[in-house]
């Protein structure tokens, strides 16, 4: 049986809704891939009794407990004192850390405020979790059947401290059998309809299925345990792709990584040695910006509110009673041969007065133009004026990830 965990994250900023736990989401995730059962998610303000209470209580029912934030020069940190007080281990000033924090002032030309010191007191008979990122070094100690590890709250150098030293320090003192979690993006496709689509395959009780919906795509995931056959995991896996389709663009596991769309977008672009202008309307530049790191392959973007204002820098002649798929080929012909690019994305628009009305909708047209021809695209979507530009974007990008794959 995997260990069980528990996430417990300190501050009045999260308690008040002022802060989004990240953290929580992001640890979670870690632990579950390297075989720890995660039981619990428990937040608790700036209140010591609260936070003495609430380790009390988890070092009764956990084997392990990754606690986050409070370990700042403030005086409502109290997470160092909180657990000398609960597991009746005095702080003690520890000279190493305070070099560290004082070297971490120096080396950016700064001096040390005296409330750092603070950081440097850590409960008697902890280990030190050294921070190279931050001022707030982290510690790990062990009471009553729990292993406690206390992380800094900065996501930056939590994250850094957890993959340096906590997953190493995690696998030479607990037995892991890490589940099998296979994940399956899609984009195009609402949550309701990949169920309706996969509704009638059979999957074993041993077998968790789960969705997780985005903003950018949905996941569907199953996790099976470390011992289940992959021949027989991967046989589900294949019927599920076969009816998803072209909705999916990646697939990740335990040992393949899968990048967001831009990022799936990216790889192809260069694997194939491509190049793109992208036209943009209604997302304003989104598109482009969603792949900032494609500086090589993406050799120009334009944003305009119409078409008109397209025809007039790439001085075509226009006629506004063209409908969109004619003003979308007449733009992106001229747009991929003044640019030289091999591949010209447009995405147009009809209803422009809906935009910021979150009770309307509006009816975008993408078009993709290649060596092989015209592919496009015509979707109906709604909200508010960022999700509009956001699903705009992401669907427009999402034509030129079905080409690159389909022409591989």
């Amino acid at each position: 049986m995997n260990p069980t965990l528990e996430i417990f994250s300190q501050g009045e900023e999260i308690i008040t809704g002022q802060t989004v736990d990240t953290n929580a989401v992001w640890l979670s995730q870690a632990c579950v891939n390297m075989g720890f059962t995660v039981t619990r998610h428990t937040a608790v303000g700036d209140r010591l009794d609260e936070l003495i209470a609430l380790l009390n209580e988890i070092s009764s029912r956990a084997d392990c407990c990754i606690c986050t934030g409070g370990l700042g020069p403030t005086s409502d940190d109290l997470t160092a004192q909180a657990a000398s007080l609960a597991f009746s281990m005095p702080l003690q000033f520890d000279t190493k850390a305070f070099e560290q924090i004082s070297s971490f002032f120096r080396n950016r030309g700064r001096t040390m405020p005296e409330s750092n010191r603070k950081q440097a007191y850590l409960p008697s008979g902890a280990i030190r979790i050294d921070n190279q990122w931050g001022t707030a070094p982290g510690f790990t100690l062990q009471y009553n059947r729990c292993r406690f590890v206390f992380l800094p709250g900065v996501p930056f150098e939590m994250q850094h401290l957890f993959n340096e030293f906590v997953k190493c320090f995690f696998a030479r003192h607990y037995t892991l059998n890490p589940k099998q979690l296979i994940t399956l993006k899609t984009i195009g496709i609402g949550e309701s309809d990949i169920q309706t689509a996969i509704a009638d395959i059979t999957i074993p009780p041993e077998i968790q299925l789960g969705f997780r919906a985005g903003p950018d795509h949905i996941e569907t995931k199953l996790l099976a345990p470390a011992q289940y056959p992959r021949q027989k995991l991967d046989a589900y896996i294949d019927t599920i792709k076969s009816r998803l389709g072209d909705f999916i663009f990646g697939i990740a596991d335990d040992c393949n990584h899968c990048d967001d769309l831009p990022g799936t977008i990216d790889k192809m672009m260069r694997d194939q040695q491509r190049t793109a202008i992208f036209i943009e309307t209604i997302s304003q530049g989104l598109m482009a910006a969603k792949c900032a790191i494609a500086n090589d392959w993406l050799l120009e973007t334009h944003y305009q509110r119409s078409p008109a204002h397209f025809a007039d820098r790439f001085s075509i002649a226009f006629d506004d009673i063209m409908d969109l798929p004619s003003q979308a080929k007449s733009i992106a012909n001229a747009a991929r041969n003044q640019s030289g690019a091999d591949l010209a994305l447009i995405q147009l628009y009809r209803e422009d007065n809906a935009i910021d009305k979150q009770d309307c909708t509006i009816t975008i047209y993408n078009a993709l133009l290649s060596p092989e021809g015209l592919r496009h695209s015509t979707h109906t979507i709604g909200g508010s004026v960022k999700r509009k530009q956001n699903q705009a974007a992401l669907l427009a990008l999402d034509l030129l990830r079905r080409y690159l794959q389909n022409t591989n």
